[in-house]
C-alpha cells in the first residue's frame, strides 16, 4: 500500500550498498513493507538486469537514478574534495600527525586518485596503517607516494604514449 505524504515525510532513509547485485523481488518487498526512503548504491546500475524486463520497469518507475562521478576539487565556492580529506584526516589516530597536513596536499591527492573516493580512502587508510606499523605516526607526501593504489587509479596516473597518425 502506498505511503501517504505525511508517512513519507516521517520515513527513515535506508542505504543499501551493492544494489546492482540485488534481486527485483527483494527490492520490491523492501519498498512495500518498510516505511523508509531507500537509497540503493551500486556500480553501473542502469546497465544491470535490475532495471530490465517487466519487474525492472516497475523498479525503474519508482526510482530516481543519480549518476555520480569523481568528486570535484571545486563546486562553486566549496571544495568538496578538500573537505573530505579534512574529515578523513580528523578521523586518524596518529600521535605525530599534524592537523592540516593532508588538506595541503589536496591537489596531489586529487591527481593521484582521479577524485575517486574509494581510491582516496584506500590511500589514506594504507598510509595510516604504514605510519602506525613503522612507528612514524604521521603521514607525509613521501609516504603517500610509496603506496600503490587500485588498478584504475594507477592506470589513470600512467603517462600515455601518443601513437603517430596512420596514413592510408
Amino acid at each position: 500500500m502506498p505511503l501517504s505524504t505525511a508517512e513519507q515525510q516521517q520515513a527513515t532513509p535506508k542505504i543499501i550498498k551493492q544494489g546492482h547485485q540485488l534481486r527485483h523481488n527483494l527490492l520490491k518487498d523492501l519498498t512495500e513493507r518498510i516505511r523508509a526512503t531507500f537509497v540503493y548504491t551500486g556500480i553501473d546500475v542502469a546497465s544491470t538486469p535490475l532495471f530490465f524486463g517487466v519487474r525492472g520497469a516497475q523498479l525503474a518507475g519508482r526510482a530516481s537514478l543519480i549518476t555520480c562521478g569523481p568528486l570535484p576539487t571545486r563546486h562553486g565556492q566549496t571544495r568538496p574534495f578538500t573537505d573530505l580529506i579534512t574529515d578523513m584526516e580528523n578521523a586518524l589516530d596518529l600521535t605525530q600527525h599534524p592537523p592540516g597536513t593532508l588538506p595541503r596536499h589536496a591537489s596531489y591527492l586529487h591527481q593521484r586518485t582521479s577524485g575517486r573516493i574509494g581510491s582516496l580512502a584506500r590511500l589514506i587508510r594504507q598510509a595510516a596503517i604504514t605510519a602506525s606499523c613503522d612507528g612514524a605516526e604521521r603521514i607525509t607526501k613521501k609516504s603517500l607516494e610509496a603506496i600503490q593504489l587500485d588498478h584504475l587509479a594507477e592506470e589513470a596516473r600512467r603517462p600515455r604514449i601518443r601513437q603517430p597518425p596512420t596514413t592510408a
